[in-house]
C-alpha cells in the first residue's frame, strides 16, 4: 500500500463527522432491533392466545358434534311405534283394551 492510502484511511476514521454518522446509523440499527424484539414478544403472546382459543373451539365443536348425533338418534326414536305408545300412556293416559289398570289409594 502506498503512503497516501494509509493517510486516507487514517483520516477517514478520525473525521468527527464520520464518527457521528456511524454512531447515528448504529443507533438506528439498535432501535430497529429493539422494535423487532418487542413486536416478536407481542406476536408470541398473540399466538398463544389464539392457540388456546382454537383448542376451546375444537372442544366446543366436539361437544356440538356429539349433541347433533344425540339429537339425530332421538329424532329416529321419536318416529318409532314404541315412542308413540309411551307418549300415549304417559301424557294422554291411554291404554290397550286388554291391559289392566291399578290405582293406588
Amino acid at each position: 500500500m502506498s503512503r497516501k492510502t494509509v493517510k486516507f484511511r487514517a483520516s477517514r476514521t478520525k473525521n468527527p463527522q464520520n464518527r457521528l454518522s456511524m454512531f447515528l446509523v448504529s443507533m438506528v440499527v439498535v432501535f430497529i432491533v429493539v422494535a423487532v424484539a418487542v413486536k416478536s414478544v407481542d406476536l408470541r403472546k398473540q399466538k398463544e392466545y389464539y392457540t388456546q382459543q382454537i383448542e376451546q373451539l375444537d372442544a366446543q365443536l366436539a361437544e356440538e358434534t356429539k349433541r347433533t348425533a344425540d339429537i339425530e338418534e332421538y329424532r329416529k326414536y321419536t318416529q318409532t311405534k314404541k315412542y308413540a305408545e309411551e307418549v300415549a300412556k304417559d301424557k294422554l293416559g291411554l291404554m290397550y283394551e286388554d291391559e289392566i289398570f291399578f290405582r293406588q289409594e
